[in-house]
C-alpha cells in the first residue's frame, strides 16, 4: 500500500502545474517579413482575461511615416483562431497617429479591452500546457493598403509540461537502480544485480535518447521541447550559478569571447527556430541573416541596431537551462567529471567503513568480502561503467564544441576527452570479444572465461553481463550507434533535414537488429530493450514529420507533438515504476535472486564466490569448472603490464595453477587419442559429477574429504596441452560440449 502514495507523487510530477491564475502572455517580439521600416529589440505582453487587462511593453525603432492599419491574428496550432483590423487613430495615447520615423519606447501600458474580445478567446488557451500559439500584426498603409511591416510573438499562458520535479524524479530513481545493482552485486546476488543494472542503463540510455531528441536542430511542437528539456540533466545540461561563473572565467582566460545573451534580455529577444513556412516567403533569407551573429558569435547589429537571436538545437537546449551557450560544452564536462569523482568517492568510502564495521565487530567479516578483497579491480570497473554511461553525452558535446569553437583550450578539452572514451571503450570491447573467442576455442562456450573470472568479471563485465553470453559482441554495435548517432546531432545542427532521415535510419536499424537478434539475457529483459528501441524508432518518425520534409498541416504537427508527449510521458512513467520495484525489492528481500529465473547460459555456475567455495555444492560446482586451486600458486605471469596477472582472461586458461609436464603428457595423449574424454559433468545433471568410470586418479587434497574421485579428466603427471587437445579433437569428431547447453550452440 506504501507504492499508492509514491506514484501518485510521480503522476503528480509528471502532469502539468496547474495554476490559478490565467493569462497569455509573450517576450519576443520577431519579424516575419523582409522589411526594414520596423525592428523591435524588446517585447513584452500580458493579458489576464480575469480583469480584462493587457499589459504591453515594447521598444524598438519604427522607419514608417503616415497613417497605417494593423491587421491582427492570432494562430493557434496552424489555424487562425482570431483576427481583428486595429486603426491606431481610435486609440488616444499611443502616439502612433500618424506614424513618425524614430525609436519607440513603450510601457509597460495597461489597456483594457472589451469583452466581447476576451470572449472570442477560447478557453483551453488558458489551460493546455505549453501553448502552440502566437499572434501576427501585418501593419499596411491606410492608404494604399501596400504591406511595410510584419511581426508576430509567440504566446504562452504560463503551463508547461518542463518541470524540475521530473527530472529530480527521474535521476534519483536511475540512480537508485545503479546502486541497488551494487549493494546486490556486493552482497553476492549476482542473478539480481545484473537484471536490476541492466534496466536501470536502458531506463538512463532512453532518458539520454529523449534529450537528443530536444538537442536535435529540427523545429518542434513547443510541449516537445518542453519535455525532451525534462531529460536535459542526463546529457549534464545543468545548471549552477559559480559553475557557470567557473566557464565564463575559464573561457575568458583561454582566449575566446564568452556569450552574454542571457545578460542583454531586458532589451534583447530570443526567438526559437520556426518552420519556414510559418514565415512570410521574403523573410526566410531575413531569419537567416539574423542567425548568422549567433552562429560565427559576433556582435554585428546592422544598420538597424537589432539585437534578434535565433537558437535551435543545442543552443535551444542550453537558453532554456538558464546556459549560455559559449558555456554548454564546459558545463556538461564539469558535471561528467564531477560525477565520477562523486563516485569513486563513495566507493572509497564504503570501503572503508566496511572495514571499521568488519573491525570492531559491528559487521560479519563474511559481507561484501569480494568487494573488500578486490575493491580495486571493482572500482576499475566502475570507472569503466561510468565511461560507458556518459559516452552519449560527452560525444555529442565534443563534437559539436569542434564546430563552435569557443576557445583554443576547449576544443583540445573536446578532442582529448573524446578520443580518451572512445579509446577506453573500444578497448574494452576488444578486449570481452578476444576473451569470449578464447573461452570458445577452449571450452566451446563464451560463457566460461568471461564469468568464471572475477577480474574479468568485475573490470569488463559492465560490457556483456547484460546480454547472454553468446551475444557477448552486441556491444560493439551499441557503441557504434551511439558514437554514429552522436556525430549527427553535434555536427550537423545546420542541417535538421540531414539530421532528421540519419536518425530514422540508425534507429531503424537498431529496432531490426534488437528484434531479429534479442541479445539480452532474458526474455523480460528482451522484452523491456526491445520496447524501448520501438519508443525510440517512433519518435525519429514523428520528428521526421515536424522538420516540414512532408509539408504537414500545421492542425496535424500539434497534434502529433501532443501525442508525442503523452506516449513518452506514459512510456517513461512504465519504465520509472519498474525500475523503482526492482530496486527496492533487490534491496528489502532476504533472497532477491528467488525473483528471477536461472540464466541460459549457465552462467550462474561458472561466477566464482571468494566467500563461499566452503561448501560442498561450491566445492563441486568449482570441480565440475576444473578449477584447480592446489597448483594456483604454480602460475606466474612475468609481463609487468599485464594486469590481469592473476587472472585467467591474461592466460590461455588451460595452464593455470598446473605444471608443465610435457614429455609425459605426449606419451598418454598418443595412446588415448581414439578414446573419448571423461565428461566434466554429467548431462543427465548439469552442474554435478559424472560416475567414476575412466578416471586416471582423483585431484590430491580431495579424496580426503570423503566424495567420489574427481570427474576432471586432469592428472599432474599428464600434459595439460595434450589432454586439452584430445578433448577437442574429440568434441569436434563426436558430439558437443556439455557446457554447450542452455547457451545457444544446441538450436
Amino acid at each position: 500500500m506504501r507504492l499508492i502514495p509514491l506514484l501518485a507523487c510521480l503522476v503528480a510530477f509528471l502532469a502539468p502545474m496547474v495554476s490559478a491564475v490565467k493569462l497569455l502572455e509573450s517576450n519576443a517580439l520577431n519579424v516575419c517579413m523582409q522589411s526594414s521600416n520596423f525592428t523591435a529589440k524588446y517585447f513584452s505582453v500580458k493579458f489576464y482575461p480575469g480583469n480584462s487587462s493587457l499589459e504591453v511593453g515594447f521598444n524598438g525603432v519604427s522607419y514608417i511615416n503616415g497613417k497605417v492599419i494593423a491587421d491582427v491574428t492570432i494562430l493557434a496550432y496552424g489555424k487562425q483562431a482570431y483576427q481583428q483590423t486595429i486603426n491606431p487613430c481610435l486609440y488616444k495615447g499611443w502616439g502612433m497617429c500618424p506614424m513618425s520615423p524614430g525609436p519607440m519606447d513603450i510601457g509597460p501600458v495597461p489597456l483594457d479591452l472589451d469583452k466581447n474580445t476576451i470572449q472570442s478567446i477560447p478557453g483551453i488557451a488558458y489551460t493546455i500546457p505549453d501553448l502552440d500559439a502566437k499572434v501576427r500584426i501585418v501593419i499596411t498603409k491606410a492608404d494604399t493598403k501596400e504591406k511595410i511591416a510584419c511581426v508576430e510573438a509567440q504566446l504562452s499562458n504560463g503551463k508547461t509540461v518542463y518541470q524540475v520535479g521530473v527530472a529530480w524524479v527521474t535521476a534519483l530513481i536511475s540512480g537508485l537502480g545503479l546502486t541497488a545493482s551494487a549493494i546486490t552485486s556486493g552482497l553476492g546476488h549476482s542473478n539480481t544485480a545484473a537484471h536490476v543494472a541492466a534496466n536501470a542503463l536502458s531506463l538512463f540510455g532512453f532518458m539520454q535518447s529523449q534529450a537528443m531528441i530536444g538537442m536535435t536542430s529540427v523545429h518542434m511542437p513547443p510541449i516537445v521541447q518542453s519535455w525532451t528539456q525534462n531529460f536535459q540533466w542526463s546529457m549534464g545540461i545543468i545548471r549552477v550559478g559559480f559553475l557557470q561563473t567557473i566557464a565564463t572565467w575559464y573561457q575568458r582566460a583561454t582566449g575566446g569571447t564568452p556569450s552574454t545573451m542571457l545578460s542583454q534580455l531586458d532589451d534583447t529577444s530570443v526567438e526559437v527556430l520556426k518552420r519556414k513556412r510559418d514565415l512570410i516567403a521574403p523573410a526566410v533569407n531575413l531569419i537567416k541573416r539574423a542567425a548568422e551573429p549567433l552562429m560565427k558569435r559576433q556582435d554585428n547589429d546592422g544598420k538597424s541596431n537589432q539585437k534578434l537571436f535565433v537558437v535551435r538545437g543545442i543552443e535551444r537546449v542550453g537558453f532554456r537551462a538558464a546556459i549560455e551557450e559559449t558555456n554548454i560544452f564546459l558545463t556538461g564536462l564539469i558535471f561528467f567529471l564531477v560525477f565520477v569523482c562523486f563516485v569513486i568517492m563513495i566507493v572509497a568510502a564504503f570501503k572503508g567503513i566496511c572495514e571499521l564495521l568488519v573491525k570492531h565487530g559491528k559487521m560479519k567479516s563474511d559481507k561484501f568480502q569480494d568487494f573488500r578483497n578486490g575493491w580495486r579491480v571493482v572500482t576499475r570497473g566502475i570507472l569503466f561503467r561510468l565511461t560507458l554511461i556518459g559516452f552519449p553525452q560527452m560525444c555529442v558535446l565534443c563534437l559539436w564544441e569542434l564546430t563552435q569553437r569557443d576557445s583554443p583550450a576547449e576544443i583540445l578539452l573536446a578532442i582529448v576527452m573524446f578520443l580518451s572514451l572512445l579509446l577506453a571503450l573500444g578497448w574494452a570491447a576488444q578486449k570481452v570479444i578476444r576473451l569470449a573467442k578464447r573461452s570458445v576455442t577452449m571450452h566451446k562456450n563464451p560463457a566460461y572465461i568471461l564469468y568464471s573470472d572475477p577480474s574479468c568479471l568485475n573490470k569488463w563485465g559492465f560490457l556483456y553481463v547484460q546480454y547472454r553470453a553468446t551475444a557477448y559482441y552486441f556491444v560493439v554495435p551499441v557503441l557504434a550507434y551511439v558514437l554514429i548517432k552522436g556525430m549527427f546531432i553535434g555536427l550537423a545542427q545546420p542541417a535538421p533535414v540531414v539530421q532528421t532521415v540519419a536518425l530514422v535510419i540508425l534507429d531503424a536499424a537498431m529496432l531490426v537488429a534488437v528484434c531479429v537478434l534479442r541479445p539480452w539475457m532474458d526474455k523480460k529483459t528482451n522484452i523491456y530493450n526491445i520496447s524501448i528501441a520501438v519508443i525510440n524508432f517512433i519518435n525519429t518518425i514523428f520528428l521526421l514529420v515536424f522538420s516540414d520534409v512532408f509539408n504537414p498541416p500545421g492542425m496535424m504537427v500539434a497534434i502529433m507533438g501532443f501525442l508525442f508527449f503523452v506516449y513518452n510521458a506514459a512510456f517513461a512513467l512504465v519504465l520509472l515504476i519498474l525500475v523503482l520495484i526492482a530496486s527496492i525489492y533487490a534491496v528489502v528481500s532476504k533472497n532477491p535472486d528467488t525473483r528471477y529465473q536461472p540464466m541460459r547460459d549457465d552462467r550462474g555456475s561458472f561466477i566464482k564466490s571468494q566467500t563461499q567455495l566452503t561448501t560442498e555444492l561450491d566445492a563441486l560446482g568449482a570441480t565440475a569448472r576444473g578449477d584447480d586451486k592446489a597448483g594456483a600458486g604454480h602460475y606466474n605471469n612475468n609481463n609487468p603490464f599485464d594486469d590481469d596477472s592473476a587472472s585467467i582472461s591474461s592466460g590461455n586458461g588451460a595452464t593455470v595453477g598446473q605444471p608443465h609436464h610435457l614429455d609425459t603428457g605426449n606419451a598418454n595423449s598418443h595412446s588415448a587419442r581414439n578414446q573419448p574424454p571423461p565428461s566434466p559433468v554429467d548431462p543427465s545433471v548439469p552442474l554435478f559429477p559424472t560416475g567414476a568410470s575412466g578416471h586416471r586418479g582423483p585431484p590430491p587434497g580431495y579424496d580426503h574429504f570423503g566424495r567420489s574421485p574427481s570427474p576432471a579428466a586432469r592428472s599432474y603427471d599428464n600434459a595439460p596441452v595434450g589432454q586439452s587437445a584430445l578433448a577437442t579433437n574429440y568434441r569436434a569428431q563426436n558430439n558437443a560440449s556439455p557446457w554447450q547447453r542452455g547457451a545457444g550452440y544446441d538450436h
